[in-house]
């Protein structure tokens, strides 16, 4: 591959023809000081042609105004050429976009935050024409003594007659005191909201309005007790319970029959929960079962789809697949069934929820129009036809998560299900004894809606069900359909949305209309503004401005005061930045937007022109001279200065001086010529001195610098000092740089006779100790910090070394006069006894000869040093109450070759004077300890370990105590046995948050997960990390048992990942839990 060029990326730009020309142009007006109108017509390019067809427009010509306006049909991101629609845009939202076609539509409502789940539930109370009606039907009096009824009535008189497409559900929602920011169960809500209805409307005087809660959507059970004995049924038998919808467990079930047949299902009391029986007189076994007494309009199924885990007092969703209906038989459900064994539900709204949290997710509701029987899906201000089947007729499994599913038999099903007192096997037909039935399937429906059909062979049916049926010919006249006074408002309502649809129409079209004239009026301006000849009067105008005002919807005056030099008129410097426009578009342009100055030809300025010449006349003139001075410097810096007077300049300032570009006039880089090279008594600088290099330039080229250096910086005497070369240095500056080299020389001398009377100790060879010899301890740092200072030069000399008497003493406790660190430890390996090597920890064993050199070398005294002596302590007792003795030489080497004892039964141990201070160390521990166990955001390593066992080398990695001072190689450090992942974690996280994390990086679920340290399994999920002695860098492996099968994370968290558990307030403090006040 062939690298880019990048030869001409820094080069100057070579002038054209054009540019030469004017530069020849001024330095002629510069020598004979005079101006014809050639000259003026070459300086303000008046020669240059009018562009046609350019790109971009060229600020080098006057005469160009291409690219000012964009091409015909061509558009702009910003201002008056935007797209047509993103400048209606600033008139706001289009109210006739929030209107729905007809009132056949479905209007949808607002979601304010997280109301979703009212907004669900509000639609479906809605949709059914008879609690509509019966709503509409209050009187006036009682809406006014009830906030929730009289917003209620006026949210659905809206829905009803409105033409918006959504309603506004902030008045209602602010009425019943709902938090909009917090996502509420709708089953709950629905359950509260019928409660609340029911204790309002008991106050209306319109019977059908008294009792539209309970006519529609309550039914009755009875929980029946049946004694094994004797086969009597317990007193409250027979007692009547109402409900309002059936809370039907789906957890294991697959569809809505085995969901019936589970609630109605017997219960056998046995055991320890044995029923007494008043006639046996006794505790007995006995069977208990629900029965279905009779039935509502609206039945309502709730499905338990959010279950309570006791271990973690969190909620899960359950999110299997759940089959139900489109026609529901519940005849043979009921405990005394009717004749015909036929009582028929038809599916009429499913409320859907999205998502796998249980305080999260969102709300949505799939309903039936009983007018054209189209189903209809409400999400919020979103309402989308979805067809005679509840989940669209084209919904491809792939896409939709909850989708219809035909199913077809052709023969009789025979279901088991409970009666209540008894299990019966029957026939379930829908049409016949061969039916096509539809079955629908979801994972996310959480209610279901079914309305009774009434037929003609049902003679028995009650007045409601009659009335929801043909309920459908009393609404279809809207006038008729609503009150008086919310037909009134609904009009108002109508009226002032359609006075704003006709107010933005009328604003738009004015827009539209001003725009296209501004459009027109600039292309006109623009055509007609180049001037075809030099003699043709002309007037020149900014070119920010013109094009300001040819890309602003609404133009400013117009402006020439940035053209204008300081005299008023036109300098020639500034041809780039203005046009010359015509006398008939300037009149225009001034006639309509003012402003100004008028410039013509008129208003060149000569005395700029005349200083211009003058300075283009001095840069080139510079340019040259500068050119001619670099050929010199670089001589100068190859050594071959000519003869004659020269003068000291700088080294690095001329090599820096020597790379720079060619400029026009000095800049602050040639200032300070011998700024580096001047001592600060104002003389010479000795070259001996650190930047103080220095090169003699012959006289010519030292009276260009000093020249260029004062005109930069006039009053800098320092930065420009004359140094000849035949000036001696500084006197004070070269004693006290010979006096700084002596001192460096002894100081050379010095550490290298350290170096020579430790040899040994200097390249850190290990020390082989003998019992009974006397021994000194020092710190293992300072020693480390010692061979680091006399090992290195003068120029790379670390920080001064810290003084060895205020090391040592540092080492004693005040309290106890003991010592406060611990001699490293002794290893005896093959008869020979030596000290474990560390360069920050601890404290290492110097030889008697090396203290008293470092005694005479930091001027201390032998006594003040800590002596130590090799001794032997038994491994087989404790260390505190083992004898101690000392050990020749020569019983080691007997106890070596194990003639006498046996060598491993003795450990080497060193005893100190003064002594260690147990007390001291072990509070000091304690607090290092304690800070180490608080710790926060610290990182661990885990890695999953896929087979049977651990690698050795991650055995090896995970036990191993990190060290700071320990060297790791880059063999130790790669790792190839498995997934490894990083985990912010502190001393507070506990086992069990450690396995969610765990779960969450790797997808094993915590049931399955061996978590070690090392070889030690880490167990107990209450526990946390600081009780499992897991800090900051640990390295932890896990193993996948596979033993409990795998489940989505979010059954166990809930989407409240390691967060703890919060009270859940529902409904409390608004008006769903308060009580009614009775009316007088």
């Amino acid at each position: 591959m062939s690298r880019p060029t990048t030869r001409s990326k820094n080069k100057r730009n070579r002038p054209s023809d054009g540019e030469e020309n004017t530069s020849e142009l001024l330095r002629k007006i510069h020598l004979t000081n005079e101006i014809s109108s050639d000259d003026l017509n070459k300086l303000y390019m008046v020669w240059k042609p009018v562009c046609q067809g350019c790109r971009v427009n060229n600020k080098d010509s006057p005469n160009c105004f291409c690219g000012l306006a964009p091409p015909p049909n061509g558009v702009r991101k910003t201002g008056l050429w935007q797209r047509m629609p993103d400048i209606v845009l600033s008139l706001g939202p289009n109210p006739c976009k929030d209107l729905r076609s007809s009132t056949d539509t479905p209007a949808g409502l607002t979601n304010l935050g997280a109301t979703c789940y009212a907004n669900g539930i509000l639609q479906c109370l809605y949709m059914n024409t008879s609690f509509r009606e019966r709503l509409f039907s209050v009187e006036l009096e009682l809406l006014e003594q009830h906030p929730v009824l009289n917003q209620l009535a006026r949210l659905f008189a809206q829905l009803h007659s409105s033409k918006m497409a959504f309603i506004d559900s902030a008045p209602f929602i602010k009425t019943l005191e709902l938090d909009n920011g917090v996502q509420q169960d709708s089953h709950e809500f629905l359950t509260l909201f019928l409660s609340l209805l029911e204790r309002s409307l008991r106050h209306s005087k319109v019977p059908r309005a008294r009792t539209a809660v309970q006519d529609l959507f309550r039914g009755s059970v009875s929980h029946e007790t049946r004694c094994s004995m004797c086969g009597k049924d317990s007193e409250a038998s027979s007692k009547m319970e109402d409900f309002y919808e059936l809370e039907l467990n789906i957890k294991g079930l697959k569809n809505l029959d085995e969901s019936l047949n589970d609630y109605l299902s017997l219960e056998e009391l046995q055991g320890e929960n044995q029923y007494f029986c008043q006639s046996c007189g006794t505790r007995v076994d006995a069977t208990r079962c629900i029965k279905l007494q009779t039935l509502p309009a609206v039945l309502n199924f709730q499905l338990k789809r959010y279950i309570f885990l006791p271990k973690t007092t969190t909620k899960k969703k359950i999110t299997s697949a759940f089959s139900f209906p489109r026609q529901l038989n519940m005849g043979q459900r009921l405990s005394n069934p009717p004749p015909l064994s036929e009582i028929m539900y038809d599916l009429s709204a499913i409320l859907i929820h999205k998502g796998t949290a249980v305080d999260s997710g969102h709300y949505v509701v799939h309903i039936k129009d009983v007018n054209g029987g189209q189903w209809w899906e409400f999400d919020d201000e979103h309402v989308s036809k979805l067809g005679p089947h509840p989940f669209g007729e084209a919904s491809p499994s792939s896409s939709a998560k909850s989708e219809p599913n035909m199913q077809h038999d052709h023969s009789e099903q025979l279901e088991s299900f409970s009666n209540g007192d008894h299990t019966d096997d029957s026939k379930m037909l829908t049409n016949g004894s061969s039916f096509h039935e539809e079955i629908y399937s979801s994972t996310d429906c959480y209610m279901l809606m079914y309305t009774r059909r009434v037929t003609q062979k049902n003679d028995n049916s009650s007045t409601a069900l009659r009335e929801h049926v043909n309920l459908n010919e009393k609404m279809s006249s809207e006038n008729n359909s609503l009150p008086l006074y919310l037909s009134t408002e609904v009009e108002d309502f109508n009226k002032s949305n359609s006075v704003a649809c006709e107010d933005y129409q009328i604003n738009k079209d004015r827009l539209v209309a001003s725009i296209n004239e501004r459009r027109q009026e600039v292309r006109s301006i623009l055509a007609e503004a180049p001037v075809h000849s030099v003699q043709d009067r002309c007037f020149w105008i900014s070119t920010d401005w013109l094009r300001q005002w040819a890309d602003s919807i609404t133009p400013s005056c117009l402006q020439n005061s940035p053209i204008q030099c300081e005299h008023g008129r036109l300098p020639f410097s500034k041809v780039s930045a203005m046009k010359r426009l015509s006398s008939s578009a300037w009149e225009k342009l001034h006639s309509k937007y003012g402003g100004g100055p008028s410039l013509t030809s008129d208003d060149y300025c000569y005395d700029c022109l005349k200083d211009g010449a003058k300075t283009s006349v001095s840069a080139y003139d510079y340019r040259d001279r500068r050119a001619s001075m670099k050929e010199l410097a670089e001589a100068a810096l190859a050594g071959k200065c000519s003869d004659g007077i020269s003068y000291y300049v700088s080294k690095g300032w001329l090599m820096q001086w020597s790379r720079r570009k060619n400029a026009d006039s000095p800049c602050d880089a040639d200032a300070g010529p011998t700024a580096s090279i001047r001592c600060p008594h104002g003389e010479l600088l000795p070259e001996q001195a650190a930047g103080a290099k220095r090169v003699s330039v012959p006289e010519y080229l030292w009276l260009f610098l000093y020249e260029s250096a004062n005109a930069v910086k006039p009053d800098d005497l320092t930065g420009c000092s004359t140094f000849p070369s035949d000036l001696e240095p500084c006197a004070v500056c070269s004693k006290d740089i010979s006096e700084v080299a002596c001192l460096e020389d002894s100081r050379r001398a010095v550490k290298l006779q350290q170096r020579q009377n430790h040899d040994k100790l200097f390249v850190g060879k290990s020390i082989a100790l003998s019992p009974g010899c006397k021994y000194f301890l020092v710190p293992s740092l300072w020693l480390a910090k010692w061979r680091a200072y006399i090992g290195t030069n003068n120029k790379n000399t670390p920080e001064e070394l810290e003084s060895l008497e205020e090391t040592i003493s540092c080492l004693k406790c005040e309290k106890h006069s003991r010592l406060l660190e611990k001699p490293l430890e002794l290893v005896l390996k093959r008869g020979s006894i030596t000290q474990r090597a560390s360069s920050t920890n601890g404290l290492t064993i110097i030889t008697e000869s090396d203290w008293k050199l470092f005694c005479d070398e930091w001027n201390l005294t032998e006594e003040n040093g800590i002596s130590a002596e090799v001794t032997f302590a038994c491994k087989n007792k404790l260390i505190g109450s083992c004898d101690e003795s000392s050990v020749s030489e020569a019983d080691l080497t007997v106890s070596s070759d194990g003639a006498k004892d046996d060598p491993e039964s003795k450990q080497p141990i060193l005893k100190t004077q003064p002594e260690i201070c147990e007390e001291c160390i072990g509070e000091r521990e304690s607090c290092e300890l304690m800070q180490k166990l608080n710790y926060s955001d610290g990182d661990i390593r885990v890695f999953l370990v896929r087979g049977k066992e651990a690698p050795r080398s991650l055995l090896e990695a995970s036990g191993s105590i990190p060290e700071p001072d320990r060297r790791i190689s880059k063999r130790s450090r790669r790792t190839t046995f498995g997934n490894s992942i990083n985990l912010k974690v502190s001393s507070s996280t506990s086992i069990y948050q450690l396995k969610m994390m765990i779960w969450e990086s790797f997808g094993v679920v915590k049931e399955n997960q061996k978590i070690h340290k090392g070889s030690t399994e880490i167990d107990g999920e209450s526990a946390t990390l600081a009780d499992k002695n897991i800090f900051p860098g640990d390295v932890l492996w896990v193993m996948d048992s596979e033993i409990y099968e795998n489940r989505d994370i979010a059954d166990e968290i809930s989407g409240q990942k390691l967060e703890p558990h919060q009270t859940e307030e529902g409904f409390r403090g608004t008006l769903l839990t308060s009580d009614i006040p009775a009316l007088e």
